[in-house]
């Protein structure tokens, strides 16, 4: 199998003749972006050797202006697939296409409907802390406003879904956030998020390429993305936040795919040695089994990860 069948066979649960991986992490932010970024890209999947090229973006939601209370979210335009942002991003992926053999699965980031709806906030110089606070308290207080903007950022990341899919993409990864206990609750996370995760969900359906639903953060209620199964093919959390272990999340998350297993800013994957790693991913793989499974991290990895430590992790997959 090469890497891309590999995939593919993990994502149907099919036999595999390796339990493939998928690992990403940030490019620092003057190698992120343009030519830079591409190259960043293609250095990260030569060195790590992993089964997953994992797109990053780093292209987000720009500021508008001012938004101090909720009817400020009226500011924000219609977003699509024209926009600099957007079209900074596809080129960015285009290139990278370009320069690949077609041997990996290809994977495009988009962020979910909730982390879209904050980048505004983080842009125009609000905390991230404080951003779902804001946007959570502005929902409550006036969710016409708010809502109608989320409606316009759900439209502008379904095109980019169907950008993904027409570039030759073979997934892509959605980011997903909002599931935080501490914030909303059931209801209002029914009522106000998984409509419009389910819209972006269902065009990567019907677009043909492959889902995968990253759910973020710590402290996560993950029943609350039971709903839009049906449009995931791969799902992935925090093992060590949220906290659901991988059995629990295999029960959960009945006949899908699993990807994680690692922590990706403490244990063996950030500290090592090598032979920790390979222990380590063999005890994941006797507990998960080779099918329906691709080992993978928490969330991204940290910039400054040690890109031999994955390779060790992607290699102890293969022996």
């Amino acid at each position: 199998m090469n890497k891309k069948e590999r995939v593919v066979a993990a994502i149907h649960q099919k036999p595999v003749d390796f339990v493939p991986s998928g690992f990403s992490l940030h490019f620092p932010s003057k190698q992120a972006f343009g030519d830079k970024g591409v190259e960043s890209h293609l250095t990260f999947f030569q060195a790590t050797d992993t089964d997953i090229y994992k797109i990053m973006n780093e292209n987000l939601v720009p500021s508008f202006g001012s938004i101090t209370k909720p009817e400020d979210y009226r500011i924000i335009p219609s977003i699509s697939i024209h926009d600099d942002f957007m079209t900074n991003q596809l080129t960015l992926t285009k290139k990278i296409l370009d320069r690949l053999d077609g041997d990996a699965f290809t994977l495009g980031t988009l962020h979910g409907i909730l982390a879209s709806s904050i980048h505004p906030l983080e842009q125009s110089g609000m905390a991230y802390t404080d951003t779902r606070e804001f946007l959570l308290s502005a929902l409550r207080e006036n969710p016409e406003p708010v809502l109608s903007a989320m409606h316009r950022i759900a439209d502008g990341m379904s095109e980019l879904a169907l950008a993904y899919a027409k570039a030759g993409i073979d997934g892509i990864y959605y980011a997903a956030l909002g599931a935080e206990k501490q914030y909303f609750t059931d209801d209002e996370f029914a009522q106000w998020i998984e409509p419009f995760d389910w819209q972006i969900l269902s065009v990567i359906k019907e677009a043909k390429v492959y889902s995968f639903l990253h759910m973020c953060k710590e402290n996560l209620n993950l029943e609350r993305y039971v709903p839009v199964l049906d449009v995931v093919d791969v799902v992935n959390w925090g093992v060590y936040e949220a906290p659901y272990s991988l059995s629990e999340g295999k029960t959960l998350f009945k006949d899908k795919t699993i990807m994680g297993g690692l922590a990706n800013r403490t244990g063996a994957l950030v500290h090592g040695p090598e032979s920790k790693i390979q222990s380590v991913v063999k005890e994941i793989i006797r507990q998960m089994g080779k099918t329906g499974f691709i080992l993978g991290a928490d969330c991204t990895l940290a910039t400054e990860q040690n890109l031999a430590l994955v390779r060790s992790a992607v290699q102890a997959c293969r022996i």
